[in-house]
């Protein structure tokens, strides 16, 4: 009989860190439809999606915009974005 029946054996588990949790999520414009991009704490973009997923609706539920985008802070992160688009921008607060 073959060795190449039967279920293989699972491989060691290996420990590597894990991205720390996002902190930021932007809804933003782009071009037309509604993005959702999540970032970290030094604003590094960790994720992005449709802004009317169901997912966006759940995290931000119970939160009030923090701030907008327009500030020197957010330069990097939202390059790719008009002035208008920033200024219209409403970024959430997550907690950890």
């Amino acid at each position: 009989m073959g060795q190449g029946f039967g279920m293989e054996h699972p491989g060691k588990h290996v420990h590597e860190t894990h991205e720390p949790p996002a902190k930021y999520l932007v809804v933003i414009d782009s071009g037309g439809s509604g993005v959702a991009r999540l970032f970290l704490a030094d604003r590094r973009e960790v994720a992005e999606f449709d802004a009317g997923a169901e997912e966006v609706t759940q995290m931000v539920s119970g939160l009030a915009p923090h701030e907008s985008a327009r500030g020197p802070e957010w330069d990097r992160a939202l390059a790719g974005h008009s002035a208008a688009e920033r200024a219209a921008a409403e970024v959430y607060l997550l907690e950890p």
